[in-house]
């Protein structure tokens, strides 16, 4: 019989083998497409390669890890507080409904989430290592300090458990994982350095034109927060998306140029170095 050391062992090894495979369908899905539809030429960029996949399987692993622990406190306070009246409505719910419940609620969290790490200094000095590539492409959605994929992902997360559409037993982890799942595959999508333009359905859904607004370094970064659904932003203000693609990617600070620097940098981040909040009425509506 297996130790528990060694089924942890045997876990974490089957959790590489599975990053691994997806990283693969990643590549030789996006690849081709950044090669033929490219908005921009691809450049030499600062960042290596190692630094990528290091960012790519740190962020497959630790974040879920740490995450379990407030999930799991959560669901169990959740469980003691809400009424069975209420539960059993959310149970006799089909499960496409709960999808599409899930998927609007997380989002919702999820923009705040994003858009505090904008706002709050503490955050982001930790969410600029995001944003601190001069370009794009579909491999910078893993380029993140994992303290930050933590924050903003707790944050999308935690409303499904809060309202009961997700728990830790049993089926109540079907949402949440299909929710994670479109979420992650759309990231590298609109992340990549692709020219397309899909007309009507930008309204409806996030695209890379609208992401690549997000990363800009001009005076209208700090918009385009949503991860899915770009009506999110148009609800609380920070909608931007013109004809044309941003000038310029990055940020102000200078980052490290080692990985294990850009890890270490926010944790001795001063306060005082790190970008203040854009003021509300400096945010446009295009």
């Amino acid at each position: 019989m297996l130790s528990h050391i060694e089924q942890h062992l045997i876990a974490y090894l089957m959790k590489v083998a599975s990053l691994t495979v997806w990283l693969v369908i990643l590549t030789v899905v996006f690849l081709p497409l950044e090669r033929f539809f490219a908005l921009h030429a691809q450049r030499v960029r600062a960042r290596s390669l190692f630094s990528d996949l290091a960012y790519y399987f740190l962020n497959g692993l630790f974040p879920t890890v740490i995450l379990a622990v407030p999930i799991s406190m959560l669901a169990a306070a959740v469980s003691q507080v809400t009424p069975q009246g209420y539960l059993d409505v959310i149970a006799a719910l089909p499960i496409w409904a709960k999808i599409l419940i899930g998927m609007l609620i997380s989002e919702i969290g999820g923009y705040w989430g994003h858009r505090w790490s904008h706002e709050n200094r503490l955050l982001w000095g930790f969410h600029r290592v995001h944003h601190s590539p001069e370009s794009l492409d579909w491999l910078v959605n893993t380029r993140a300090h994992p303290l930050d994929i933590v924050f903003t992902r707790l944050c999308a997360l935690a409303p499904l458990y809060a309202l009961s559409l997700a728990s830790t037993r049993g089926d109540g982890q079907v949402v949440p994982t299909i929710v994670a799942f479109v979420g992650l595959v759309w990231a590298f999508f609109i992340h990549a350095n692709v020219r397309w333009r899909l007309g009507p359905l930008e309204w409806l859904v996030s695209t890379p034109a609208f992401h690549h607004w997000h990363h800009t370094n001009d005076e209208h970064r700090d918009h385009n927060y949503a991860a899915l659904f770009p009506m999110v932003d148009r609800l609380f203000g920070t909608h931007h998306l013109p004809d044309q693609w941003p000038p310029q990617y990055g940020v102000d600070e200078p980052s490290p140029p080692t990985f294990a620097g850009q890890l270490l940098d926010p944790l001795t981040f001063p306060v005082a170095r790190a970008r203040p909040a854009v003021a509300s009425d400096a945010r446009s509506d295009a």
